[in-house]
């Protein structure tokens, strides 16, 4: 009993939404279920869970079984999120940027509910684009799983900046030389050019 009880405490759930859904058949109409259920540890594991049953409990429990088979890992500094990120997901779009300590969590309910699962306590955040809580909760979800560690995002800045110079880098000697070369044969042309206008003046003269 012990160990199911640390089980069950190990991750916090929160139902983000529930539908009922009728299905007509040829006996009559059935009604079921589907509920959407965020689950996270409070460390850095969240996950997202729909269920469908013809009960609201039974659905919860297929809903939170699935959530905590396909958790992901969101790397946090402190507790915030290493960068700020913008992902556009169907038709929506939802928008994180880290706060510093003592901010909070400033998000709307679907988001928040995977901020907070996820363990975050200081975060910015905006959903630009549907209302729809369940679009918003993949759309959060997507965006803690594009998330980098300071120190790979740092790392792919340099690798960025290192091409950008490289590209920026002066013309080599040999190219130097070459354009040297075709200025000398264009003023070269342009002398030979002007030479026989001079002699018809001074002719004329």
């Amino acid at each position: 009993m012990v160990k199911f009880d640390k089980e069950s405490k190990e991750f916090e759930e929160k139902v983000v939404q529930v539908n009922r859904v009728s299905k007509k058949t040829k006996g009559g109409n059935k009604i079921g279920f589907s509920v959407l259920v965020v689950v996270g540890d409070r460390k850095g594991r969240v996950g997202v869970g729909l269920g469908k049953a013809p009960e609201v409990q039974p659905a919860i429990r297929k809903a939170v079984s699935y959530a905590k088979k396909h958790l992901i890992n969101v790397p946090l500094t402190g507790t915030t999120i290493p960068h700020e990120i913008l992902i556009k997901r169907g038709a929506a779009r939802v928008f994180l940027k880290p706060a510093s300590p003592g901010t909070g969590v400033i998000a709307g309910g679907a988001v928040r509910a995977v901020v907070e699962a996820a363990g975050i306590h200081d975060i910015l955040s905006k959903a630009l684009g549907t209302s729809n809580q369940a679009s918003n909760v993949y759309a959060a979800l997507e965006a803690l799983k594009s998330l980098r560690p300071r120190e790979v995002k740092e790392k792919n800045q340099k690798e960025k900046d290192h091409l950008e110079k490289k590209e920026e880098k002066p013309e080599s000697k040999e190219e130097k030389a070459e354009e040297k070369k075709e200025k000398i044969k264009k003023e070269e042309k342009e002398k030979k050019i002007r030479k026989p206008k001079a002699e018809v003046q001074n002719a004329v003269k």
